[in-house]
């Protein structure tokens, strides 16, 4: 995690709080992921035109049925929720909110959060791996959104005897 800010920082001496609220956000989004039962998570530190484009991806994998009218169900009030088909991955239950989380709260953000999570059941299990993505950028959310869902739809299972015959 220092290696990351370490490198973002890279140059800039003159932030020195600018630099202790994004290790404090970094070492949060972390450890909030733990919590979610999460096994993978991806950050982005991409700039475009001198704007950085803070984004994060959470992968979970739950251990439980899914049932996609249950699933749109449960999280109804939460957001905007729906039944989505990803192109390779098949049917999921979608939700989008926007959110002041306890973290940007904390570090001082004026911005709600915008987070969209996708429910996909894994094939032939009583299993769903949950994708949640997350922008603090509310002024961009919508591209960002966007963005998040072009992801999601890359989204592909691979057969056993496929990564074998890949591996070979």
């Amino acid at each position: 995690m220092n290696a990351l800010i370490k490198r973002q920082f890279a140059g800039v001496d003159d932030q020195p709080v600018l630099r202790r609220k994004a290790e404090e956000h970094l070492r949060g989004t972390a450890q909030a992921g733990v919590e979610q039962g999460g096994v993978v998570l991806y950050l982005s530190f991409l700039e475009v035109g001198g704007i950085p484009l803070s984004a994060s991806l959470l992968v979970s994998h739950l251990r439980q049925k899914f049932d996609s009218l249950d699933a749109v169900g449960a999280l109804a009030g939460s957001g905007e929720v729906g039944m989505v088909t990803l192109p390779a991955a098949g049917r999921a239950a979608r939700l989008l909110r926007r959110q002041r989380t306890k973290q940007s709260r904390k570090l001082g953000s004026e911005f709600a959060d915008t987070v969209v999570e996708y429910f996909v059941p894994v094939p032939d299990r009583d299993e769903v791996l949950m994708l949640t993505f997350s922008t603090p950028l509310e002024p961009i959310a919508d591209a960002m959104v966007g963005l998040f869902d072009a992801v999601a739809g890359t989204l592909r299972w691979r057969h056993r005897e496929e990564t074998k015959e890949e591996q070979e």
